[in-house]
């Protein structure tokens, strides 16, 4: 029972997760080109304090259950997990680009977020993809 429950509260961390991510990049990239001005600092402010409290957190919650998980199945030396945490890392380590981004708009009257964050949108959702796959296929 103890398995279901974790499961539960790792799928909830998980669109948690997605969903502010998919969120600050896509405001990110709504606000590229924008000049600064006191409508678009607000938004950033917001979006920047819902990545602290909310979306920060959900990833903390998806590597612990997610590990946890792991453990309890006992799937550490599968390879197809390894692959998924590997692709899971990278999702993390763009999460933080995404949180650097907010952090320096609020700071500092940067212009505009880098071009490439334009293209964030879809490589959470590559990345998803390929780790979905991954934890329902297990294909190796």
């Amino acid at each position: 029972m103890d398995y279901l429950w974790l499961k539960i509260f790792h799928i909830v961390a998980i669109v948690t997760w997605i969903g502010g991510m998919l969120t600050t990049s896509l405001t990110l990239a709504a606000t590229r080109g924008i000049e600064v001005s006191t409508d678009r600092s607000k938004l950033i402010y917001v979006i920047r304090q819902w990545d602290r409290r909310l979306t920060t957190p959900a990833m903390f919650l998806v590597w612990a259950l997610g590990l946890s998980l792991a453990f309890e199945g006992g799937w550490f030396t599968a390879p197809w997990l390894l692959m998924k945490l590997a692709l899971v890392f990278v999702l993390s380590a763009l999460h933080g680009l995404l949180s650097g981004t907010l952090r320096r708009l609020t700071r500092a009257d940067e212009a505009s977020p880098p071009v490439v964050l334009t293209y964030a949108p879809v490589a959470i959702m590559m990345l998803i993809l390929g780790i979905i796959t991954l934890a329902v296929i297990k294909p190796f």
